[in-house]
């Protein structure tokens, strides 16, 4: 068996599924031929000699390399040592989970992933300190947008509040604050969660962390990462030390004696502005308000003024943008300063969305970096709290049928970093025994597929290839989140055997 790290020449018998393979007249088995890490060739199986390392296919189907467009990487590497709270049904049961579990080495109790937004009871500070004592203890919301935290952590802290609800800015700056391990450590998990991303065909990801990347990432190649290629963001409190740094999007940045495993994966990514919450913690700024609560229309934490200069600015540098808009005026102002700008770039999310905004994302080129996982997540949420809204609800086909290039992404740790659970969501809108929600915006296969990748199987391009054990064009839903992942190669060169 190929063992991961070498480096092959020749697949064998492979049937190709995913995009490449309109230039196949049919689908009888080919084999890729790969040189200095690009796809050489593609011929009729046999019709050229093999060379090289070979992996026999023996018929399984390809499809290229896998992204995922929206990670929180540190935060999801750090994700398996925290507690799971996405099944707490009330806040009663997250806080007497996090009284059974021990603190981390630094002396906190951490858990993730909690829905508070359909809990029949609300989260108090008194109910936490009575579960968790004197152990500072964090909940993290899945959407990080809030975080939940007894006395002894708002204590440590330095923060106030009557409900131990921290939202918004003050929950981020918690995130950064739990996710500022030692460099070693955090280097450790996130390598190890890059070799398990690579068991499912990924490749290639957008790094979202909230801290200066451009020193981490290096770092961590030079000490042997290879799992994937790495696009890196900053933040608006980083810009300033972007410019002087010379970051320019697509710019390839790595150190000198970089190995030859981590050459040409870390490229310079756009900066990141959040401009609006989220519909978990109801601060998603939107045209209607939240029911119930008829002064709460959301929060546009970036003024759209703020953002055309944020944008300009980004923009005279050489940086694209990758804009947070959740709600629907959020949407419509990141499409404003993009045109006013003159901007390149991404609207992360996307998940509510003006009729009239659609068919602005083509015109300005605007990308659609969307999560369909989250459609399915939060489609209980949205039928509780944005049932009044007029905009279209998680747009798929709408978006794409206007003309925009869609993304798709997990969001991880809010979703599972599973380009296979995106597919499926995208395709079906449903991952368990309910109807599909909103059938009209499922995509086809093919329209998913194209939306995970960034290259196509054909001679020329990167050798970024992932081997299946199931046809992807006829897989049910649940056939696809379950994908059978054969092999996984980046730049010829093997991540994944099975």
């Amino acid at each position: 068996m190929t063992e991961r790290g070498t480096g092959v020449e020749t697949i064998r018998a492979v049937r190709i599924a995913g995009p490449g393979s309109e230039f196949l007249i049919d689908d009888e088995p080919v084999d890729i031929h790969i040189s200095g890490g690009r796809i050489a060739d593609i011929a009729p199986t046999g019709a050229l000699p093999a060379r090289g390392e070979v992996i026999d296919g023996d018929g399984a189907w390809a499809v290229p390399g896998l992204w995922d467009n929206h990670v929180h990487t540190v935060q999801w590497a750090l994700d398996t040592e925290r507690v799971a709270l996405g099944g707490a049904a009330s806040a009663a049961e997250a806080a007497r989970r996090m009284s059974a579990v021990d603190a981390l080495p630094d002396g906190r109790r951490v858990g993730a992933g909690f829905r508070d937004a359909l809990w029949p009871d609300l989260p108090t500070l008194d109910l936490l300190d009575a579960a968790s004592g004197e152990v500072p203890t964090y909940l993290i919301n899945a959407d990080v947008h809030s975080v939940w935290l007894n006395s002894a952590a708002l204590a440590r802290e330095g923060f106030r509040t009557p409900d131990g609800m921290l939202r918004e800015e003050d929950a981020f700056e918690i995130s950064r604050r739990l996710n500022a391990v030692d460099p070693a450590h955090s280097d450790r998990a996130v390598r190890d969660a890059g070799e398990r991303a690579a068991t499912r065909g990924v490749t290639g990801l957008v790094d979202f962390d909230m801290a200066w990347n451009a020193e981490a990432w290096p770092r961590r190649v030079q000490a042997g990462f290879a799992a994937h290629r790495v696009e890196f963001a900053m933040y608006p409190f980083d810009l300033d030390r972007a410019i002087t740094a010379g970051l320019r999007t697509g710019e390839l940045h790595e150190d000198p004696g970089t190995p030859d495993a981590g050459r040409g994966l870390v490229h310079v990514g756009p900066l990141k502005v959040i401009t609006d919450g989220s519909l978990g913690t109801r601060t998603a700024a939107c045209s209607h308000a939240y029911p119930g609560d008829p002064a709460n229309f959301g929060v546009l934490t970036v003024p759209s003024d703020e953002l055309v200069e944020l944008l300009t600015r980004a923009t005279g540098a050489g940086l694209a943008a990758a804009v947070h808009a959740i709600g629907d005026r959020a949407t419509t102002s990141a499409l404003d300063a993009f045109t006013v700008a003159g901007a390149v770039g991404t609207i992360e999310h996307a998940q509510l969305v003006r009729h009239a905004d659609l068919a602005r994302f083509a015109r300005l080129g605007v990308i659609a970096s969307v999560q369909p996982q989250h459609a399915i997540d939060d489609r209980d949420l949205i039928g509780k709290h944005w049932a009044e809204q007029t905009a279209i609800s998680y747009p798929l086909a709408s978006l794409r049928a206007a003309g925009a290039e869609l993304r798709f992404g997990s969001d991880a740790p809010v979703a599972a970093l599973d380009p296979w659970h995106a597919i499926s969501a995208a395709v079906t809108r449903t991952d368990d025994d309910r109807a599909p929600w909103h059938p009209e915006e499922r995509l086809t296969i093919d329209h998913a597929l194209e939306a995970s990748v960034r290259s196509s199987l054909r001679p020329g391009e990167p050798a970024d290839i992932v081997l299946c054990g199931a046809d992807p064009r006829t897989a049910t839903g649940e056939q696809l989140r379950g994908m059978p992942v054969v092999a996984t190669l980046l730049g010829g060169r093997v991540t994944h055997r099975a």
